[in-house]
């Protein structure tokens, strides 16, 4: 499957699991839009044949339109006469039973003649528990002279409770999604790390063909019977062996320090030595090509010799490769408060912004004309990165696109 299919899958996919929770998000509030309109239209028949049975014990007539929806917890009943409490309770809990609406209520009366609720209860169509309230955070109004008002405080609540079937419904929706989502972020990682692992193996291989099959030519040469009247050139073909078994080995324990590092169990053999020193033998093979300018006063560090050796010989290397035609690379030491820097600098091609933290990565390649055929199995740098973090030291980058990077290593020093 191309990586473009993957994408657009990904891309369609992510799509239907938002179209999926938007849907299902529209389906609850309009089960609660529906839900909040048959309360209302329940609690208004409901207070409408309050106020009917009322006006029939007080002999007045009944209003046209006696219910009135101040807010969407509270209604107000136009009476025309003079209510009684203890009447008043029936009547609304048995038209609120009759009507469905099993839930708490408030039940205030106002008095005329004092211009304020004169009685306030907090009452239940679930149970006979009967609480009072106070009666000064009632909203009144000057349209009629005999009136009480009913609040459900505890709406929202009621509503949640009538629709738990649909919440329930849409968290299992929700769930079923996100194990969906899941599990595509692992048919994706799954893929990317195959696709690491198959460009890892290509990358490794062609790198140790390299030094086998130079190995191989110079075994042939050494095999012949003329070589062995030919000194210079004899020891010349051992010397290139030798190079080369040194190089596979390199290669070897850089791979095997890497797993051991990601396992925490990378063991580093420290002792004191001279930073100077390992980077003069390490620039030996490259032939003055390298620029070393040791500008600190004191070089000694405790280190592992061996991944210290490793390690700068991979900055230069990824120096190398990623400079121009003809690479301009500069080794610097110096000494800043109680650490010895290392800087190791390029004019080469630079490191755009988005990916100056990938390139730790493991098997990361920088994507750009032609990086790509740059030899080396991607791990380079991610190495250098375990070895720092291994002796407790600090890497910082800067970097340039066009212009080159400094790969700067501070190393405490005692």
């Amino acid at each position: 499957m191309s990586r473009r299919t993957i994408q657009s899958l990904t891309v369609f996919s992510a799509l239907l699991i938002i179209g999926v929770v938007i849907t299902q998000i529209y389906w609850v509030k309009q089960a609660l839009d529906l839900r909040h309109r048959e309360f209302n239209q329940n609690a208004h028949v409901a207070l409408q044949d309050v106020a009917t049975k009322l006006a029939k014990v007080n002999g007045v007539m009944q209003s046209v339109n006696p219910v009135e929806q101040l807010s969407p917890q509270y209604f107000l009943v136009n009476t025309n006469a003079t209510t009684q409490p203890e009447l008043l309770e029936n009547f609304i809990k048995d038209s609120f039973q009759k009507n469905n609406l099993i839930t708490d209520f408030e039940v205030g009366i106002y008095d005329c003649t004092t211009n304020r609720m004169r009685y306030g209860m907090s009452l239940s169509t679930k149970n006979n528990d009967k609480i009072p309230t106070p009666t000064s955070n009632w909203i009144k109004t000057d349209k009629y002279p005999y009136y009480f008002g009913v609040r459900f405080p505890e709406q929202d609540s009621y509503f949640a409770g009538t629709i738990n079937g649909a919440i329930w419904s849409s968290v299992l929706v929700l769930v079923a999604v996100s194990f969906f989502a899941y599990a595509l972020f692992v048919i994706l990682r799954q893929k990317q790390l195959s696709e690491v692992q198959r460009d890892f193996v290509n990358n490794m291989t062609h790198e140790l063909q390299t030094p086998i099959s130079t190995i191989r030519i110079a075994a042939d040469v050494l095999n012949s019977d003329n070589i062995v009247n030919q000194p210079k050139r004899h020891q010349r073909y051992v010397q290139i062996v030798q190079d080369e078994i040194l190089r596979l080995q390199g290669q070897v324990e850089m791979v095997l320090s890497m797993a051991k590092a990601e396992r925490n169990a990378l063991t580093l053999q420290k002792e004191v030595m001279r930073a100077e020193d390992i980077i003069e033998s390490v620039l030996l093979p490259f032939e003055n090509k390298i620029t070393f300018l040791n500008k600190a006063e004191n070089t000694l560090i405790e280190a592992d010799p061996f991944h210290f050796r490793c390690m700068i010989n991979n900055l230069i290397d990824n120096a190398l490769k990623y400079s121009n035609d003809t690479p301009d690379v500069r080794i610097e030491t110096y000494n800043k408060g109680k650490c010895l820097f290392i800087a190791v600098q390029d004019h080469g091609i630079g490191i755009a912004p988005e990916y100056r933290k990938k390139i730790f990565n493991q098997f990361f390649r920088v994507p750009y004309g032609d990086v790509h055929n740059a030899k080396g199995f991607g791990i380079g740098l991610s190495y250098v990165k375990q070895i720092v973090r291994s002796h407790n030291w600090k890497l910082d980058l800067e970097s340039e696109l066009g212009k080159g990077s400094t790969f700067k290593i501070s190393i405490p020093q005692k």
